[in-house]
């Protein structure tokens, strides 16, 4: 049974509203916890938890450091991708590049 919308008051739509989001977000947890069920069940079938398979993809490894800042021992980078700003910056000063490899 549909319900008369042209006939309901501002009050009773928004109570028809806010009964609609919570029904919408009640069957969107289900669904996600279904979801999660057959995640979970797929990967133990294959001997795995979905934890396991979840740290497999798009973890890198960021790669083993060739320079150093001499300003902030914490800073460094391993030579691949954009320079950062304190490279460029020693660069631009004047330091080789070299000067600045661990």
């Amino acid at each position: 049974m549909k319900p008369d919308l042209e006939n309901m008051s501002r009050e009773e739509l928004l109570e028809l509203r806010t009964a609609v989001d919570r029904a919408l977000e009640s069957w969107e947890a289900r669904r996600k916890a279904e979801a999660l069920k057959a995640a979970e069940d797929v990967a133990r079938n294959y001997g795995f938890s979905l934890q396991e398979l979840k740290e497999v993809g798009g973890k890198r490894t960021k790669g083993v450091p060739r320079y150093r800042n001499p300003n902030n021992p914490n800073q460094t980078w391993t030579g691949k991708g954009r320079k950062p700003g304190w490279v460029i910056e020693a660069l631009e000063a004047g330091t080789p590049l070299e000067k600045l490899e661990i």
